[in-house]
């Protein structure tokens, strides 16, 4: 006997659901307007939106579209230019974001972790790449940068600092990234620029310029030694 659909089983709510899918072969998400799927897809994260696109041909198409790629950079990263107009749409632009933030937090941890192999590996090696530490000392070329940060290391507070406020801006193999550090969040931050270039499928850095911070201490003032 075919169960009754007023038995209780089934609310109107998901026969009606159900009947749309068996007349379309479509979800209801599949069913909404483009403007509020784009709505809906703006409360996703990065992750999820893109194991949505993976999941039917529709989805792929909605996952895809250029302005939900847009909020999810808004939501995501803080904009460093307002007037910026992807070349290759939003999506690229994210994902070439989200590579650059990712790589200028790797920075960070190479100088927590005060590895010098790390951090040679991370400059590129050529003569114009340039180094101003937050001692006002500046270092031309490789060799010169990598004894620079060789010294650094040995400072005592060198990893002491928190990032905030990382701005982003990429071009199709440059890109720049500024940032406040702070080694006290009471005395205020002190500014720094990093800048990278994209070789062989890999971003590198080419230029470190930290603002000299300047401490009162002791009666005197004296620079801070911070990288």
């Amino acid at each position: 006997m075919t169960p009754s659909l007023s038995s209780g089983n089934f609310g109107s709510g998901e026969i009606g659901e159900m009947a749309v899918e068996r007349h379309t072969g479509a979800s209801m998400m599949e069913q909404l307007v483009p403007e509020i799927t784009t709505h809906a897809l703006s409360y996703l994260d990065y992750p999820s939106l893109c194991r949505l696109s993976m999941t039917n041909s529709h989805m792929r198409k909605a996952a895809n579209d250029d302005n939900a790629w847009k909020a999810l950079y808004h939501k995501d990263f803080t904009l460093e230019q307002d007037s910026v107009t992807p070349v290759n749409g939003w999506k690229a632009y994210y994902a070439s974001t989200r590579a650059i933030v990712n790589t200028n937090a790797e920075f960070f941890r190479i100088i927590r972790e005060r590895s010098l192999p790390a951090m040679g590996q991370f400059w590129l090696n050529v003569d114009y790449v340039k180094c101003f530490h937050a001692t006002g000392e500046s270092f031309t070329g490789f060799n010169s940068v990598m004894e620079s940060w060789q010294i650094a290391f040995s400072w005592e507070n060198v990893a002491d600092f928190q990032i905030r406020d990382v701005r982003a801006r990429v071009l199709t193999d440059m890109a720049w990234v500024t940032m406040k550090a702070y080694l006290d969040m009471e005395a205020g931050p002190f500014n720094v620029t990093n800048v990278y270039e994209f070789h062989n499928g890999r971003w590198y850095m080419v230029h470190h310029h930290s603002s000299a911070l300047l401490i009162h201490g002791g009666g005197e003032q004296q620079f801070l030694q911070q990288a």
